[in-house]
Protein backbone atom coordinates (compact mmCIF):
# COMPACT_ATOMS: atom_id res chain seq x y z
CA UNK A 1 0.00 0.00 0.00
CA UNK A 2 1.52 3.29 -1.05
CA UNK A 3 0.81 6.72 0.34
CA UNK A 4 0.06 9.56 -2.04
CA UNK A 5 0.99 13.13 -1.33
CA UNK A 6 -1.04 15.88 -2.93
CA UNK A 7 0.91 19.08 -3.47
CA UNK A 8 -0.81 22.38 -4.16
CA UNK A 9 -0.62 23.42 -7.75
CA UNK A 10 0.89 26.77 -8.57
CA UNK A 11 -0.29 28.85 -11.49
CA UNK A 12 1.96 28.73 -14.49
CA UNK A 13 2.67 32.06 -16.22
CA UNK A 14 0.80 32.06 -19.48
CA UNK A 15 -0.10 34.49 -22.23
CA UNK A 16 -3.58 35.84 -22.87
CA UNK A 17 -6.18 33.42 -21.59
CA UNK A 18 -8.80 32.32 -24.15
CA UNK A 19 -11.97 34.20 -23.43
CA UNK A 20 -10.14 36.99 -21.61
CA UNK A 21 -11.40 40.22 -23.29
CA UNK A 22 -8.74 42.48 -21.73
CA UNK A 23 -6.44 43.00 -24.78
CA UNK A 24 -9.38 43.63 -27.12
CA UNK A 25 -10.83 46.23 -24.76
CA UNK A 26 -7.47 47.98 -24.41
CA UNK A 27 -7.22 48.36 -28.20
CA UNK A 28 -10.78 49.69 -28.33
CA UNK A 29 -10.09 52.32 -25.67
CA UNK A 30 -6.89 53.38 -27.42
CA UNK A 31 -8.76 53.78 -30.69
CA UNK A 32 -11.45 55.89 -28.95
CA UNK A 33 -8.84 58.36 -27.68
CA UNK A 34 -7.22 58.79 -31.10
CA UNK A 35 -10.35 59.35 -33.18
CA UNK A 36 -13.50 61.49 -33.19
CA UNK A 37 -14.52 63.33 -30.05
CA UNK A 38 -11.88 61.52 -28.05
CA UNK A 39 -9.14 63.14 -30.11
CA UNK A 40 -10.76 66.56 -29.66
CA UNK A 41 -10.85 66.00 -25.91
CA UNK A 42 -7.22 64.92 -25.81
CA UNK A 43 -6.21 68.04 -27.78
CA UNK A 44 -8.16 70.39 -25.46
CA UNK A 45 -6.75 68.80 -22.29
CA UNK A 46 -3.28 68.72 -23.84
CA UNK A 47 -3.40 72.44 -24.64
CA UNK A 48 -4.44 73.33 -21.09
CA UNK A 49 -1.75 71.02 -19.72
CA UNK A 50 0.84 72.65 -21.97
CA UNK A 51 -0.19 76.15 -20.85
CA UNK A 52 0.09 75.10 -17.22
CA UNK A 53 3.50 73.47 -17.61
CA UNK A 54 4.91 76.37 -19.62
CA UNK A 55 3.11 79.02 -17.54
CA UNK A 56 6.22 80.55 -15.94
CA UNK A 57 7.83 80.87 -19.38
CA UNK A 58 4.76 82.31 -21.11
CA UNK A 59 3.63 84.70 -18.36
CA UNK A 60 4.81 88.27 -19.06
CA UNK A 61 4.66 89.14 -15.33
CA UNK A 62 4.79 87.38 -12.00
CA UNK A 63 1.48 86.16 -10.55
CA UNK A 64 1.58 88.71 -7.71
CA UNK A 65 3.55 91.47 -9.45
CA UNK A 66 1.87 94.89 -9.28
CA UNK A 67 2.32 96.98 -12.41
CA UNK A 68 2.50 100.76 -11.97
CA UNK A 69 -0.40 102.64 -13.59
CA UNK A 70 -2.27 99.49 -14.72
CA UNK A 71 -5.43 99.56 -12.61
CA UNK A 72 -8.32 97.63 -14.20
CA UNK A 73 -6.87 98.08 -17.68
CA UNK A 74 -8.92 96.41 -20.41
CA UNK A 75 -7.56 93.72 -22.75
CA UNK A 76 -4.94 95.08 -25.15
CA UNK A 77 -1.48 94.58 -26.57
CA UNK A 78 0.27 95.15 -23.24
CA UNK A 79 -2.14 93.03 -21.22
CA UNK A 80 -4.00 90.48 -23.32
CA UNK A 81 -6.60 89.77 -20.63
CA UNK A 82 -6.37 93.10 -18.82
CA UNK A 83 -5.40 93.80 -15.22
CA UNK A 84 -7.20 93.60 -11.88
CA UNK A 85 -7.86 96.20 -9.19
CA UNK A 86 -4.41 95.58 -7.67
CA UNK A 87 -2.60 96.25 -10.97
CA UNK A 88 -1.78 92.58 -11.59
CA UNK A 89 -1.75 91.05 -15.06
CA UNK A 90 -4.70 88.65 -15.42
CA UNK A 91 -3.05 86.55 -18.14
CA UNK A 92 -0.07 85.86 -15.90
CA UNK A 93 -2.30 85.00 -12.96
CA UNK A 94 -4.41 82.72 -15.17
CA UNK A 95 -1.36 80.81 -16.43
CA UNK A 96 -0.14 80.29 -12.87
CA UNK A 97 -3.67 79.45 -11.72
CA UNK A 98 -3.88 76.62 -14.25
CA UNK A 99 -1.09 74.87 -12.38
CA UNK A 100 -3.23 74.60 -9.25
CA UNK A 101 -6.04 72.90 -11.15
CA UNK A 102 -3.59 70.57 -12.84
CA UNK A 103 -2.28 69.48 -9.45
CA UNK A 104 -5.85 68.75 -8.33
CA UNK A 105 -6.82 66.99 -11.57
CA UNK A 106 -3.70 64.99 -12.36
CA UNK A 107 -2.42 64.29 -8.83
CA UNK A 108 -5.28 64.23 -6.31
CA UNK A 109 -7.77 62.36 -8.52
CA UNK A 110 -5.34 59.53 -9.43
CA UNK A 111 -4.31 59.20 -5.77
CA UNK A 112 -7.96 58.90 -4.70
CA UNK A 113 -8.61 56.47 -7.56
CA UNK A 114 -5.58 54.32 -6.65
CA UNK A 115 -6.56 54.14 -2.97
CA UNK A 116 -10.16 53.33 -3.88
CA UNK A 117 -9.12 50.62 -6.34
CA UNK A 118 -6.74 49.09 -3.79
CA UNK A 119 -9.39 49.04 -1.06
CA UNK A 120 -12.00 47.70 -3.47
CA UNK A 121 -9.74 44.90 -4.67
CA UNK A 122 -8.54 43.85 -1.24
CA UNK A 123 -11.81 44.07 0.70
CA UNK A 124 -14.29 42.74 -1.86
CA UNK A 125 -12.79 39.27 -1.94
CA UNK A 126 -13.76 38.47 1.66
CA UNK A 127 -17.26 39.08 3.13
CA UNK A 128 -16.16 40.60 6.47
CA UNK A 129 -13.76 43.16 4.99
CA UNK A 130 -16.28 43.90 2.25
CA UNK A 131 -18.94 44.90 4.77
CA UNK A 132 -16.52 47.10 6.75
CA UNK A 133 -15.30 48.87 3.61
CA UNK A 134 -18.81 49.48 2.28
CA UNK A 135 -19.95 51.07 5.55
CA UNK A 136 -16.88 53.33 5.48
CA UNK A 137 -17.73 54.30 1.90
CA UNK A 138 -21.31 55.03 2.97
CA UNK A 139 -20.00 57.40 5.62
CA UNK A 140 -17.89 59.37 3.11
CA UNK A 141 -20.68 59.45 0.54
CA UNK A 142 -23.13 60.78 3.13
CA UNK A 143 -21.41 64.18 3.02
CA UNK A 144 -21.90 66.44 -0.04
CA UNK A 145 -18.60 67.55 -1.55
CA UNK A 146 -18.73 71.13 -0.24
CA UNK A 147 -19.83 70.08 3.26
CA UNK A 148 -16.95 67.61 3.35
CA UNK A 149 -14.65 70.37 2.12
CA UNK A 150 -15.76 72.72 4.90
CA UNK A 151 -15.27 69.96 7.48
CA UNK A 152 -11.75 69.12 6.30
CA UNK A 153 -10.82 72.80 5.97
CA UNK A 154 -11.80 73.31 9.63
CA UNK A 155 -9.00 70.89 10.59
CA UNK A 156 -6.37 71.58 7.91
CA UNK A 157 -7.07 75.19 6.98
CA UNK A 158 -7.49 76.50 3.42
CA UNK A 159 -4.94 75.73 0.73
CA UNK A 160 -4.07 73.49 -2.21
CA UNK A 161 -3.29 70.56 0.08
CA UNK A 162 -6.74 70.80 1.65
CA UNK A 163 -8.40 70.82 -1.79
CA UNK A 164 -6.35 67.75 -2.75
CA UNK A 165 -7.38 65.92 0.44
CA UNK A 166 -11.04 66.71 -0.24
CA UNK A 167 -10.75 65.37 -3.79
CA UNK A 168 -9.10 62.17 -2.53
CA UNK A 169 -11.84 61.69 0.07
CA UNK A 170 -14.54 62.23 -2.57
CA UNK A 171 -13.07 59.86 -5.14
CA UNK A 172 -12.00 57.05 -2.82
CA UNK A 173 -15.49 55.55 -2.25
CA UNK A 174 -16.48 56.11 -5.90
CA UNK A 175 -13.62 54.01 -7.24
CA UNK A 176 -13.82 51.57 -4.34
CA UNK A 177 -17.41 50.70 -5.16
CA UNK A 178 -16.79 50.65 -8.88
CA UNK A 179 -13.94 48.16 -8.63
CA UNK A 180 -15.96 46.10 -6.14
CA UNK A 181 -18.68 45.69 -8.75
CA UNK A 182 -16.09 44.71 -11.34
CA UNK A 183 -14.48 42.19 -8.98
CA UNK A 184 -17.80 40.52 -8.23
CA UNK A 185 -18.53 40.29 -11.96
CA UNK A 186 -15.15 39.26 -13.33
CA UNK A 187 -14.39 36.63 -10.71
CA UNK A 188 -17.35 34.58 -12.01
CA UNK A 189 -15.95 34.50 -15.55
CA UNK A 190 -14.82 31.11 -16.96
CA UNK A 191 -11.17 32.16 -17.37
CA UNK A 192 -11.02 33.15 -13.69
CA UNK A 193 -12.58 29.88 -12.60
CA UNK A 194 -10.05 28.04 -14.77
CA UNK A 195 -7.19 29.80 -12.98
CA UNK A 196 -8.63 28.86 -9.59
CA UNK A 197 -8.97 25.22 -10.65
CA UNK A 198 -5.22 24.97 -11.32
CA UNK A 199 -4.42 26.42 -7.90
CA UNK A 200 -4.25 30.19 -8.42
CA UNK A 201 -4.39 32.18 -5.19
CA UNK A 202 -6.85 35.08 -4.75
CA UNK A 203 -4.00 37.59 -5.01
CA UNK A 204 -2.80 36.08 -8.28
CA UNK A 205 -6.33 36.12 -9.71
CA UNK A 206 -6.85 39.73 -8.64
CA UNK A 207 -3.59 40.87 -10.19
CA UNK A 208 -3.67 38.88 -13.41
CA UNK A 209 -7.36 38.75 -14.28
CA UNK A 210 -9.65 40.89 -12.16
CA UNK A 211 -7.71 44.17 -12.22
CA UNK A 212 -6.89 44.18 -15.98
CA UNK A 213 -10.53 43.44 -16.82
CA UNK A 214 -11.73 46.19 -14.45
CA UNK A 215 -9.68 48.93 -16.10
CA UNK A 216 -12.26 49.79 -18.74
CA UNK A 217 -14.95 51.21 -16.40
CA UNK A 218 -12.22 52.72 -14.23
CA UNK A 219 -10.77 54.75 -17.11
CA UNK A 220 -14.19 56.15 -17.93
CA UNK A 221 -14.79 57.11 -14.30
CA UNK A 222 -11.30 58.63 -14.04
CA UNK A 223 -12.05 61.10 -16.84
CA UNK A 224 -15.42 61.99 -15.27
CA UNK A 225 -13.85 62.44 -11.83
CA UNK A 226 -11.20 64.75 -13.23
CA UNK A 227 -13.86 67.04 -14.67
CA UNK A 228 -15.70 67.02 -11.34
CA UNK A 229 -12.46 67.89 -9.54
CA UNK A 230 -12.19 71.11 -11.57
CA UNK A 231 -15.61 72.17 -10.29
CA UNK A 232 -14.77 71.20 -6.71
CA UNK A 233 -11.59 73.29 -6.76
CA UNK A 234 -13.51 76.20 -8.26
CA UNK A 235 -16.29 75.96 -5.70
CA UNK A 236 -13.89 75.73 -2.75
CA UNK A 237 -11.81 78.66 -3.98
CA UNK A 238 -15.00 80.61 -4.66
CA UNK A 239 -15.98 80.12 -1.01
CA UNK A 240 -12.50 81.00 0.24
CA UNK A 241 -11.61 77.41 1.18
CA UNK A 242 -9.03 76.85 -1.54
CA UNK A 243 -5.85 78.68 -2.48
CA UNK A 244 -5.05 81.59 -0.20
CA UNK A 245 -4.61 85.09 -1.67
CA UNK A 246 -2.55 86.52 -3.24
CA UNK A 247 -1.71 83.24 -4.99
CA UNK A 248 -4.07 82.58 -7.92
CA UNK A 249 -6.22 79.63 -8.94
CA UNK A 250 -8.87 79.43 -11.62
CA UNK A 251 -11.60 79.31 -8.97
CA UNK A 252 -10.34 82.38 -7.12
CA UNK A 253 -9.91 84.30 -10.38
CA UNK A 254 -13.51 83.57 -11.34
CA UNK A 255 -14.58 84.68 -7.87
CA UNK A 256 -12.77 88.01 -8.34
CA UNK A 257 -14.30 88.33 -11.81
CA UNK A 258 -17.81 87.99 -10.39
CA UNK A 259 -17.02 90.57 -7.71
CA UNK A 260 -15.77 93.04 -10.34
CA UNK A 261 -18.36 92.16 -12.98
CA UNK A 262 -19.66 95.74 -13.36
CA UNK A 263 -16.27 97.49 -13.23
CA UNK A 264 -14.39 94.97 -15.40
CA UNK A 265 -16.67 92.53 -17.26
CA UNK A 266 -13.62 91.14 -19.11
CA UNK A 267 -11.96 89.94 -15.90
CA UNK A 268 -13.25 86.35 -15.77
CA UNK A 269 -13.16 85.67 -19.53
CA UNK A 270 -9.71 84.04 -19.50
CA UNK A 271 -10.17 81.77 -16.45
CA UNK A 272 -13.66 80.76 -17.60
CA UNK A 273 -12.35 79.83 -21.05
CA UNK A 274 -9.66 77.62 -19.51
CA UNK A 275 -12.16 75.92 -17.18
CA UNK A 276 -14.59 75.29 -20.05
CA UNK A 277 -11.81 73.88 -22.27
CA UNK A 278 -10.52 71.59 -19.53
CA UNK A 279 -13.92 70.30 -18.45
CA UNK A 280 -15.15 69.92 -22.03
CA UNK A 281 -12.01 68.01 -23.00
CA UNK A 282 -12.33 65.63 -20.06
CA UNK A 283 -16.04 65.06 -20.74
CA UNK A 284 -15.36 64.34 -24.43
CA UNK A 285 -12.71 61.81 -23.38
CA UNK A 286 -15.10 60.14 -20.93
CA UNK A 287 -17.87 60.00 -23.55
CA UNK A 288 -15.60 58.44 -26.15
CA UNK A 289 -14.37 55.86 -23.63
CA UNK A 290 -17.94 55.08 -22.59
CA UNK A 291 -18.97 54.57 -26.22
CA UNK A 292 -15.99 52.30 -26.80
CA UNK A 293 -16.98 50.31 -23.73
CA UNK A 294 -20.51 49.76 -25.07
CA UNK A 295 -19.30 48.82 -28.53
Amino acid sequence: MTASVTEPLTPVPVGPVPGDPGPVRANRLRHALLHGRGRVGVVLVGLVLLLGVLGPLLAPYGPTEQIQGANLVGPGAGHWLGTDELNRDILSRTLYGIRVDLVVVFAAVPVGAALGVLLGLVTSWWPVTDVIAQRAFDLLLAFPALILGILITAFLGPGVFTVAVVIVAIELPVFGRLVRTSVRTVREMPFVEASQVVGATPWWVLRKHVLPNSLEPLTVQLAVSMSVAVFVEGAMSFLGLGVRPPHPSLGSLIKDGVRLLHEAPFFAAGPLTIVVALVLGLLLISQSLAEARRA
